[in-house]
């Protein structure tokens, strides 16, 4: 299919062939037959895109922070290629779309094939929307009309913060495709509204649906004309829906408004207040976000749970519903909006001059396209081997780290599987790797693929494990292999009932540094002690990795990564584990924590995860105690002996052991050979994992069975 995305890297938009997205559980599937192009957010995209690397880092200068804090930890080189590789990432334009339904996931009840609805797809032939996120078209509105409903929502949620009342005089600053809207909106609802813009057009068209207008650019003063016509009092609220950086909007805001006014920031605008203009008239200032209530919320947008109707009356949904009653009625306008209606494949008749264009909204319509969710972009002759690997997961891990690092081996890469397919097609192009798809099944059935590599969100690893056990498939999944005994169960019986080979991604026991600790330590019995910490860092409580059902939590979707190591620098397996974590009583999940584990051979570990200190502090540190000797190893860099003989220091850029792990599991899949871990050893290591958390709700030291 084709789909309108956007290079931050190279400022291009661009027309690209993907695959089509799948209809995922609780999404539905639409072909898109209209999408409109929002000029003032996408505008300052593209042009984003197209400035500088400086006029980058000039407009976040949070993000520079974050980089300069990354140099310190990890470098400058790794530094700049996480960088580059970030502003590499293809950006999909749009959230306005309108097209047909033509499947729905499980757990989808509401839509059903044939429906007409509006989401807040991208600009692109095929789109797969979340359910609550989408809504049903009414008869007797037309396709180009419905593709208003998402900008629509977005003024009417900035009125609903504002909450007119019938007879009140209401300002909207800003009168472009938002603000047109908004003004509608409001007169509809019984308010007297003064529109203000510097384009006279837009004046012109605002003042057709009954808005008295404020041209500045004509010399006219916006608070004293206010003023004027409210008779002294001022505005009762102001809904600002203009994009500048000047703070001049603001203060203006506030000097039109009477006491304890409202005002209400839709747009984009400079934002230093004067307290002295806001504390005379005790008036309130509120950002409005997006389209409503459910915005950002992942169990409300991806996880299908709505709000309570009685509890929360306006969701996103009920939003866009709204937006769709009122075209239906003929409470507002959208057709006279409408400037250009332009086919997909002309797209740059709109993008090519978006930085000066005056249309107010333009609206792209698709032709009839065949659904499939491959695209080949070469032919390639290795695919007809049976040595092919096919990765599944297009995310940074992907991309930053395991793509690089097989690029500089042998590995014959035929497929890349992406849930949306542009990160995915993406990584094709840039990798040389001849198909793109978003369907995993197609790489599953594909007699050239010998080993799939996994790297999805945590709650997808195991089921697609036991698909690809089924399917007679090598793995490599990254960490963790599993997030519920159950689901390991299975993967053990399934696993020995196949011919299959299975790796799991613990790459620290393959770092030049962790050998090498390995070789002084020498091939004694004797147990060792271990300490190892992680400086892992905040994480804010609602990304997915802290949820149990879809991350596992960051124990055993990260800490296991150092079970392992232990275990490996042991030689020995784990026999009990016990996990102390902060807090008073933390239950189930905790990012703050330390696991104490036995070994069957007398070594005790020590794992310290932390997330509360410094960034700028090393991330990972390594302590081993054995005979009166001692190395530390600091944040795979460093490593110093003591009390060895012959061996004092080691030193060298970072390395985890992610060229390593990568150039010995090629040389597995080319030479049929054993696994790179045992398999016992993983399912050791992912016991642990669980036994850590079973210790800190049950408070007591679990054994390993």
């Amino acid at each position: 299919m084709k789909q309108i995305i956007q290079s931050f890297k190279t400022g291009d938009t661009i027309l690209e062939e993907v695959p089509a997205p799948k209809a995922k559980s609780g999404q539905v599937l639409i072909q898109t037959t209209k999408s409109l192009v929002s000029l003032g957010t996408e505008r300052m995209l593209v042009e984003f895109g197209k400035s500088n690397l400086i006029s980058k880092a000039r407009q976040q200068p949070d993000k520079v922070k974050q980089v300069l804090d990354k140099i310190k930890t990890e470098g400058l080189l790794p530094t700049l290629e996480a960088v580059f590789n970030k502003l590499g990432e293809p950006l999909p334009l749009g959230y306005c779309n309108v097209g047909k339904v033509i499947a729905v996931g499980e757990d989808v009840s509401e839509f059903q094939v044939g429906d007409r609805v509006a989401s807040n797809g991208q600009h692109a032939e095929f789109v797969s929307i979340p359910k609550n996120l989408v809504a049903k078209i009414p008869d007797n509105v037309s396709d180009e009309e419905a593709a208003f409903t998402v900008i629509g929502s977005i003024g009417l949620q900035g009125i609903r913060l504002c909450q007119p009342t019938l007879g009140e005089t209401i300002v909207v600053t800003g009168l472009g495709l938002i603000g047109l809207m908004t003004a509608q909106l409001l007169k509809a609802n019984g308010c007297k509204v003064i529109g203000i813009d510097f384009d006279q057009s837009k004046l012109d068209l605002a003042e057709q649906f009954g808005i008295e207008t404020i041209n500045p650019a004509q010399g006219d003063d916006p608070v004293k004309t206010v003023m004027d016509k409210t008779s002294g009092i001022g505005a009762d609220g102001v809904i600002i829906t203009a994009s500048t950086k000047s703070n001049e909007v603001i203060s203006q805001a506030a000097q039109m408004s009477r006491k304890r006014g409202r005002i209400i920031l839709v747009g984009v605008i400079g934002l230093e207040l004067s307290r002295a203009e806001f504390y005379e008239k005790e008036l309130t200032f509120q950002v409005s976000c997006s389209y409503g209530p459910g915005r950002y919320d992942d169990v409300y947008e991806q996880q299908g749970q709505d709000y309570p109707l009685a509890f929360v009356r306006w969701t996103e949904q009920r939003n866009f519903q709204t937006i769709l009653g009122a075209i239906s009625s003929g409470n507002i306008q959208v057709k006279p909006l409408i400037t250009e209606v332009i086919p997909l494949e002309d797209y740059q008749k709109i993008y090519g001059e978006i930085g000066t264009s005056k249309a107010i909204a333009s609206i792209l319509t698709y032709s009839n396209s065949n659904y499939s969710n491959q695209v080949v972009l070469k032919s390639n002759e290795n695919n007809r081997k049976n040595n092919g690997l096919a990765i599944v997961g297009a995310g940074n891990f992907t991309k930053m780290t395991m793509l690089p690092k097989l690029s500089k081996t042998k590995a014959n890469i035929v497929s890349v599987v992406s849930s949306g397919g542009i990160s995915g097609t993406a990584l094709a192009k840039k990798f040389n790797i001849s198909k793109s798809t978003t369907d995993v099944d197609t790489v599953l059935e594909d007699e050239a693929v010998n080993t799939v590599l996994i790297t999805t969100r945590h709650n997808l690893h195991a089921p697609m494990v036991l698909k690809a056990l089924e399917a007679n498939k090598n793995i490599f999944v990254e960490k963790p292999l599993a997030l519920t005994s159950e689901e390991l169960n299975q993967i053990i019986e399934t696993y020995r009932k196949s011919n299959s080979v299975l790796t799991v991604g613990f790459n620290r026991r393959f770092s030049p540094f962790a050998t090498k600790m390995k070789e002084v330590l020498g091939s004694s019995d004797s147990p060792i002690n271990v300490i190892a910490t992680m400086n892992a860092g905040m994480i804010p409580a609602n990304v997915w990795v802290h949820d149990l059902k879809i991350g596992g939590g960051r124990i055993v979707g990260e800490a296991c990564h150092f079970i392992d190591l232990i275990s490996y620098l042991t030689g020995s397996k784990v026999t009990e584990v016990c996990l102390n974590a902060m807090g008073v009583n933390p239950e189930e999940n905790t990012d703050n924590a330390s696991i104490l584990l036995k070994y069957e051979n007398g070594s005790t570990g020590v794992i310290n995860y932390f997330s509360n200190g410094s960034k700028s502090y090393s991330k990972e540190r390594v302590e081993v105690y054995s005979q009166e000797r001692t190395l530390t190893l600091d944040n795979w860099r460093v490593l110093k002996g003591y009390g060895f003989k012959g061996f004092s220091k080691m030193k060298s850029k970072m390395d985890k052991g992610h060229s390593a792990q990568f150039t010995k599991l090629v040389q597995q899949i080319e030479n049929k050979g054993n696994a790179i871990i045992p398999f016992d050893s993983l399912v050791n290591t992912t016991k642990a994992s669980f036994a850590a958390i079973e210790s800190l709700k049950s408070k007591a030291w679990i054994e390993i069975k």
